[in-house]
């Protein structure tokens, strides 16, 4: 989880706890402040399950941002592989055709 997930979250469930401390203190009936106290867990599930799925997508697109740079690299140590391999055949050419002369 990332520390943006960490702190969207950890806002939400201090805001939830405010609400449902102010809820509990206020002076209302009994089947109201159910209600309340129901509407505020409701609204702080939400939220919360709407942070996990934003770290989600936020971890997926890390995994697939680091797929491709690691795609990048292997194709251009491949490319450089192929390249010291074309120069040292040159050389041992160069090395074989000093030897023969």
């Amino acid at each position: 989880m990332t520390k943006n997930s960490k702190i969207i979250i950890g806002v939400a469930a201090a805001a939830a706890a405010g609400a449902a401390i102010g809820l509990l203190f206020a002076p209302e009936k009994g089947s109201s402040l159910r209600e309340k106290v129901r509407e505020v867990a409701n609204n702080f599930a939400t939220d919360l399950l709407d942070a996990v799925q934003r770290g989600g997508r936020q971890y997926s697109d890390s995994v697939e941002n680091i797929e491709d740079s690691a795609k990048r690299l292997k194709s251009k140590a491949v490319g450089k592989v192929a390249e010291i391999k074309d120069r040292f055949q040159e050389n041992l050419d160069d090395a074989k055709d000093a030897v023969v002369a």
